[in-house]
């Protein structure tokens, strides 16, 4: 079946609201581990509320939205296609994209195999909207390319919170701050945390929808005027934060939600 010939809404979906014990149970398993990305999924889940499907929906109806879905591309797949890319710049985005997921020895479709984890496409409502999510989540690895934000720990911290002010899921701030504070914890870093988050979601409400864009045609971009034009800030605090945890002993490669820091 087509997405277009699908419903808006499923009549088996569900809005979750806030739902705090499963989003503590499910934030204590990624401190653990910060790497178990099927936790965050778990967490979005029990959070995603109403503000988060008024934004999918008006976004679905809109000519942009009507358009993506009736072309029924494959973002990961076509982000994964690195020949695709190879007559663009070194300085295009695909150039920067491709070169960071080498680096962090990543694919889109690896988080979407993390994302079946937590359900199976099977186990998923059938629906537009559910088209909507599953796009926020097989864009996140260009926020990182397009922000500047590291794949540290206080790096995902911060981005979520741009993530936030771009999708409005309480869960992706709760996790922002959590990590925050569990950071703090963790280095007893005097670099000012919870300043890069609220730096994060200045960025991300400042900035156009990056999951509403055409993707193929922002791969293809020059990564400055990309920024530009989505007016997408510089993360200074961010940056300044780095910089005090190194000068401080601690190793921002090696610092996770809960593991020590480097000696």
């Amino acid at each position: 079946m087509a997405l277009t010939d699908l419903p808006l809404v499923a009549p088996d979906r569900k809005i979750s609201g806030f739902r705090p014990l499963k989003v503590l149970h499910h934030f204590g398993k990624l401190v653990e581990n910060k790497e178990d990305t099927e936790q965050v999924f778990h967490i979005i889940e029990a959070t995603k509320g109403r503000r988060s499907h008024a934004q999918a929906h008006a976004f679905i109806r809109s000519p942009e939205g009507q358009r993506f879905m009736a072309d029924s591309v494959s973002i990961p797949a076509m982000l994964d296609d690195h020949d695709r890319w190879a007559d663009c710049g070194p300085q295009s985005v695909a150039a920067h994209y491709i070169a960071f997921m080498k680096r962090e020895g990543l694919s889109a479709a690896g988080l979407v195999a993390e994302s079946h984890k937590w359900a199976p496409p099977e186990s998923l409502p059938q629906d537009q909207t559910q088209w909507y999510f599953d796009r926020l989540r097989d864009t996140h690895d260009l926020f990182h390319v397009l922000t500047g934000y590291g794949r540290d720990a206080l790096g995902e911290a911060s981005l979520l919170g741009f993530s936030y002010e771009q999708n409005h899921n309480t869960g992706i701030l709760f996790i922002a701050y959590a990590g925050a504070r569990q950071i703090g914890k963790v280095s007893g870093t005097k670099a000012p945390l919870f300043a890069a988050i609220r730096e994060g979601r200045r960025l991300g409400r400042a900035a156009g929808k990056i999951a509403h864009q055409d993707i193929a045609a922002l791969m293809r971009e020059d990564i400055g005027a990309a920024r530009a034009r989505l007016n997408i800030g510089t993360p200074e605090v961010y940056r300044q934060c780095l910089a005090i945890l190194e000068s401080e002993g601690t190793m921002r490669e090696q610092l996770t939600l809960g593991g020590a820091q480097a000696a």
